[in-house]
């Protein structure tokens, strides 16, 4: 018998069948509907550039090669107004946000560190004394799990999925870029300075897998020993660079070209370890754990054919930048050996998995401003901010007004903690010191806004781009009590060299956002995002649920 229905769309075909079943007239089988399913990518790479600020992509593009970043910025979806848009811009918050796709005051990681309101006690942001370092001394405040982290990550959906078939691994020269992309559920190696291994922690496994013994009976660290770190192009592309004299403390004048990584005991040690941040090394010896991973894992040839993710962190260009600031001739040297080391791994991935397998995202964790002293030789109003004399003169001053010492506890970079316990028991009102004290910062050189407790509690900020992002980085139950924000192109920060990061404006929060894979249609674009869109997007990509704080956005633009 013919079907009775071949030209009868879908509303009128399940009239007809209600009909017919109502009336109990026999039909025929109707052929079932194919759903194509799309090809899942074998492996996703997450790679961020910790201290990278989208600026240094632009600047020296044109002297990168072909197969690092430019490969990246020709060949993917590169946004050119992407933001960690949170107002604390730290290593940990931004690391928190790649794969949360939440803000601070959902994921609970409010800074690397900061002080428990409960206890006063500092708080390192993924410590955990429960455990310890796989084979490697652990300090009380070394990074060991993610217990701090409140919300779930992409690879913990994945994972949940799947029945945990999805492996997860990440490696980062810090323990909280590892430890923070990995998640609840994935496995994260970092390196350790004193040993120059890359070890994981008994949160995640109680020994190594053979192929991480493997690789540090090897000792690839020691191969650095004596070698030196040179610019690597021809001087006149380090002309607009800034001046040695402005970004290097005249104090430690061996800290310029060239590098050598030595120590005094003549060999190998923990001294020598901890140098080797500063400088191409620890990245190149985190990509080269990457791809031992990949080979010791299986990464991208999962037997159940689910996709797997790999997580790196890379984190020296954050100590370079901290040391000579993003101006520096150290800086852009960095970056470009930096894009020569993805040349390598992108070729790499694309002999072991194949580039069509894989979806690649690169971003940063947080931008980096100027050092003050060459900010100031191009005519900004740069400077550092004393928090330990801000405290004692905030202090100073609230004795006068309310005739009682001490009523702030604690700093934790950028909050004041208030004792409201000695508030209430002088009866003073709560909002009349937070006031008080909010009015005082806002009169100190470099102070450019502060907000208190209360405002936050009642959501009563300023509804201006800087009250929303710190709104976002403030916890109710882990932050302060008076937040500051500083001036642009101020720090907080009293050593007399160097430079750091932590605030809402743009030299920050701007970073790469750069999606490279099959799914995703190659381009520029000027759209708006976030490093929160990362997380939704992937999961719309995978077909898993969002993370569980995760309020970014699917880039639906640049998806085929």
């Amino acid at each position: 018998m013919k079907n009775p229905l071949p030209n009868i769309s879908s509303p009128m075909r399940r009239l007809f069948l209600m009909t017919c079943l109502a009336s109990s007239v026999s039909l025929p089988a109707l052929p079932a509907l194919a759903v194509e399913k799309p090809a899942q990518a074998k492996l996703v790479v997450v790679l961020v550039v910790d201290g990278l600020p989208q600026e240094q992509v632009v600047r020296y593009r044109d002297q990168f090669g072909q197969g690092g970043f430019r490969r990246l910025l020709d060949q993917g979806a590169w946004f050119s107004d992407a933001h960690q848009a949170h107002g604390v811009t730290v290593t940990a918050v931004g690391h928190s946000a790649v794969l949360t796709g939440a803000y601070p005051y959902q994921h609970g990681i409010i800074g690397n560190n900061w002080i428990d309101p409960v206890t006063l006690e500092s708080v390192y942001c993924t410590e955990d004394k429960q455990y310890t370092y796989i084979g490697e001394e652990t300090k009380a405040s070394d990074g060991t799990s993610p217990a701090n982290l409140r919300v779930s990550t992409l690879g913990d959906e994945l994972r949940y999925s799947n029945g945990e078939h999805s492996k997860v691994i990440t490696v980062s020269g810090k323990d909280r870029g590892a430890i923070l992309l990995a998640g609840k559920t994935g496995t994260a190696y970092m390196y350790m300075s004193k040993t120059g291994n890359f070890a994981s922690s008994t949160y995640y496994m109680k020994s190594h897998p053979q192929w991480v013994q493997q690789y540090q009976a090897a000792k690839p660290q020691d191969r650095f020993y004596g070698k030196e770190w040179r610019p690597l192009l021809p001087d006149a592309a380090y002309v607009n660079d800034a001046n040695d004299e402005l970004v290097i403390n005249q104090k430690e004048k061996d800290k310029r070209f060239p590098f050598v990584y030595t120590s005094k005991s003549g060999k190998p040690d923990a001294d020598y370890y901890k140098d080797l941040y500063t400088g191409p090394y620890v990245d190149e010896m985190t990509l080269d754990f990457a791809r031992a991973a990949i080979e010791g894992e299986k990464l991208g040839q999962n037997p159940t054919g689910v996709p797997d993710v790999l997580g790196v962190s890379l984190s020296s260009h954050d100590y370079v930048n901290h040391s000579f600031g993003p101006e520096s001739r150290m800086s852009h040297d960095h970056l470009q050996r930096l894009d020569r080391m993805l040349a390598n791994f992108f070729t790499y991935l694309d002999k072991r998995i194949g580039l069509e397998n894989t979806m690649v995202v690169l971003t940063a964790d947080h931008g980096f401003p100027n050092v003050p002293e060459f900010a100031q030789s191009i005519k900004r109003d740069a400077q550092r901010l004393d928090s330990k004399k801000m405290t004692a003169d905030l202090n100073q001053h609230l004795s006068e007004k309310f005739g009682q010492k001490d009523l702030v506890r604690k700093w934790s970079a950028p909050n004041f903690l208030l004792d409201y316990k000695l508030i209430e028991q002088k009866n003073l009102k709560r909002e009349d010191v937070e006031n008080a004290a909010a009015r005082f910062l806002l009169g100190l050189p470099g102070v450019a806004d502060s907000f208190t407790r209360t405002q936050f509690e009642n959501g009563n900020l300023p509804r201006t781009r800087m009250g929303t992002l710190v709104q976002r980085a403030w916890h109710k139950q882990r932050s302060g009590d008076i937040m500051i924000v500083t001036k642009p192109y101020w720090y907080f920060g009293s050593e007399a060299h160097g430079t750091s990061h932590g605030s809402p404006y743009i030299y920050d929060t701007n970073v790469p956002l750069i999606l490279m894979g099959k799914p995703f249609k190659a381009g520029s674009y000027g759209q708006y995002a976030e490093v929160m869109d990362i997380a939704p997007t992937l999961a719309h990509l995978l077909r898993v649920r969002p993370p569980s704080g995760s309020e970014g956005r699917v880039l639906t633009e640049i998806l085929r």
